[in-house]
């Protein structure tokens, strides 16, 4: 893991709570929520998503959750094998887009989780 990559929840209306966490706590939003950067060890760009998601997502399953985690890898192709071959339950295949790859695993307790390659520069 390299860091937090975005906290995902589920909300009953996510465009009326994106607003007022810009308007009360001064979030710079769009639509999908707000973007944080900061600086790796190395000083490279990065990013971590904060998103509400509506009340009737179907993202998070299998978990019933209200939120999901997404953590920063490196090399999600490799880590998925290693978790495979301890036994982690792997969600669905590997998705890869312009902003990174993704996969997704989950936990004893049935959380959903978000394993997330980066391309940073792709949200500035």
């Amino acid at each position: 893991m390299t860091g937090i990559g975005g906290f995902f929840f589920k909300c009953k209306n996510s465009k009326e709570l994106v607003a007022w966490y810009a308007k009360h706590l001064g979030l710079k939003t769009d639509d999908y929520g707000s973007t944080f950067w900061w600086k790796d060890g190395k000083a490279n760009d990065c990013s971590t998503q904060w998103s509400p998601f509506a009340e009737e997502t179907t993202y998070f399953a299998p978990s019933e959750k209200q939120f999901m985690q997404n953590f920063r890898v490196d090399n999600l192709e490799n880590l998925l094998l290693q978790l495979k071959e301890e036994g982690v339950t792997i969600v669905g295949e590997m998705g890869s887009y312009d902003y990174g790859k993704f996969g997704w695993i989950l936990d004893p307790e049935g959380n959903k989780i978000e394993l997330w390659e980066p391309i940073d520069y792709i949200f500035k």
